[in-house]
């Protein structure tokens, strides 16, 4: 039985680790180096390193606080925020990135997916999909949720998958910061059609919820940030949580 991964996410912008509701309202949460050094010492499986504000701002996820990152743990981490081009991919993996996460350019140009799996390998790959519940139907946004699309999410994680994704991230727009569960429905659903790896994100705010999420559903991995960065949940005690309910986990040291 594969071990479920915990992974604290990272939203930088302006350098600075933030946190918000329904992807505003962003408050700051402390120095992205220093919680990825705490994290890895605590236990997290991976981590992942959003700069939020990239692809809005039309400019290049920063490569420097990347390698800063990388000198302080010793575990897997992703790195996603403006990413449009093989160059980009990279400059992050030959300096610590384990992986890239892609969203908006990849809605722009879905060849891109083909092309970074292609050349890097799809393992390297995680696709990033916000998207949020209207009228019953999940669709997809851009550009950190600000922009709605046509897409749906669930046609649109099948194409990301066949194009060579290696992982799913699913973000609900709906659950994003809110502390009140994780979308599981959707995720059991987003889960069963898919052959890759899913990650659940937006709604983490208790333990149960980890718990819920795992027992509902068969995603790889949950992803949470505020619950992390401000010690209401421990990674610790989450994973000794889970593993009572006879979920498998990776162990703590």
């Amino acid at each position: 039985m594969l071990k479920k991964r915990i992974i604290p996410c990272l939203d930088i912008k302006d350098g600075r680790t933030v946190k918000g509701t329904n992807f505003i309202n962003l408050m700051d949460a402390g120095d992205p180096a220093e919680l990825a050094a705490r994290y890895s010492e605590e236990g997290a499986d991976e981590l992942v390193f959003l700069d939020i504000s990239a692809t809005q701002e039309n400019r290049q996820t920063l490569v420097d606080l990347v390698k800063k990152i990388a000198k302080e743990i010793n575990i897997p981490f992703a790195v996603g925020g403006g990413i449009g081009d093989e160059e980009i991919v990279r400059k992050l993996l030959t300096n610590g990135a384990d992986k890239v996460s892609v969203n908006s350019a990849c809605i722009k140009a879905p060849n891109l997916i083909d092309t970074i799996a292609g050349t890097f390998g799809e393992q390297c790959l995680i696709v990033a999909i916000d998207a949020r519940n209207i009228n019953g139907q999940w669709k997809v946004y851009s550009h950190g949720g600000s922009r709605p699309t046509e897409l749906d999410l669930f046609e649109w994680a099948l194409q990301v998958q066949s194009r060579g994704a290696g992982e799913i991230l699913f973000t609900s727009m709906d659950h994003d910061g809110t502390k009140n569960g994780f979308a599981n429905t959707a995720l059991k659903r987003l889960n069963e059609q898919s052959h890759i790896p899913v990650v659940a994100s937006g709604g983490a705010g208790k333990i149960e919820h980890f718990t819920d999420l795992f027992l509902s559903t068969d995603v790889s991995a949950a992803l949470a940030a505020g619950v992390f960065h401000f010690k209401e949940i421990g990674i610790g005690l989450l994973k000794h949580e889970l593993a009572k309910a006879g979920i498998a986990v990776r162990k703590t040291d």
